[in-house]
């Protein structure tokens, strides 16, 4: 069921955001600054996070709590299942750009039954015949390609990015059914209700993982930003990333270099 697969990405994240917690919690020695190649433009990227974590902690996170005490599990998993399949016109595209044609195929089998067996992805019918659900972006695709995220970056309500990652960003806006229906079909006063919706079903999804980081990191933003590093390593490589890709993440650890 899709409820597996979420949980499939879920606890990888979750793992590696406490791994990053640990390694990451080391105070710099005096007179020493902490920096790391990774994050050039961390003081920025802090402002940025602290701003979308005061938006989300009075007005998002509020909201969510509210949608996930009154709403029953069974219709925020149809909710969940509804938005996932609007964008999963997005995963096909990237099945085929990455060359995994079989998998393109099937995803897009995936996509025509659960919106008509399934009532608009309402209820996810695909994955019991056999046909699981993927996750794949345009970030992912260039990583594929061999192109390196080099530079990490917190965009404003948006969340966590990097110079590779941040691309994904308007194909996939650009891929959305939603997107297009609203233009074509339905309009506005239909589209913006229901992208409201998605934002709060999206932010229910993430109130686990972010009561662990509150919970767990000393600092949360080295715990949002390591452990996001670390999950796209873990989707560019379908979950099986080569040794010296741990060998990369441990070199990532941050150069300390003396204060003028």
């Amino acid at each position: 069921m899709m409820k597996d697969s979420h949980k499939r990405l879920i606890l990888p994240l979750i793992c590696a955001l406490l791994l990053a917690g640990c390694a990451t919690t080391h105070p710099p020695l005096q007179g020493e600054v902490e920096t790391d190649p990774i994050d050039p433009y961390e003081n920025l990227n802090r402002k940025s996070y602290d701003l979308t974590d005061i938006l989300d902690r009075k007005i998002l996170e509020p909201v969510a709590n509210v949608y996930m005490d009154y709403v029953p599990l069974p219709m925020q998993r149809s909710v969940g299942n509804f938005y996932d399949n609007l964008g999963y016109p997005n995963v096909i595209l990237n099945d085929f750009l990455q060359g995994k044609v079989r998998q393109g195929f099937g995803d897009t089998l995936r996509f025509v039954v659960n919106s008509t067996i399934g009532l608009a992805g309402l209820f996810d019918m695909a994955s019991p015949m056999g046909l699981p659900q993927h996750d794949e972006d345009f970030g992912q695709t260039l990583g594929v390609w061999g192109v390196d995220a080099t530079t990490y970056l917190f965009i404003p309500l948006l969340g966590p990015s990097s110079n590779r990652d941040i691309s994904g960003i308007p194909v996939s806006v650009a891929t959305n059914v939603l997107l297009w229906t609203g233009i074509y079909l339905v309009g506005a006063p239909v589209t913006m209700p229901l992208g409201a919706l998605d934002v709060i079903q999206k932010r229910a999804r993430l109130s686990g993982p972010m009561q662990l980081r509150d919970e767990a990191a000393l600092d949360p933003y080295l715990f949002v930003r390591d452990g996001y590093l670390q999950q796209r390593k873990h989707l560019i490589y379908d979950g099986d990333p080569p040794p010296e890709s741990y060998e990369e993440s441990k070199e990532i650890e941050s150069p300390v270099r003396p204060q003028p």
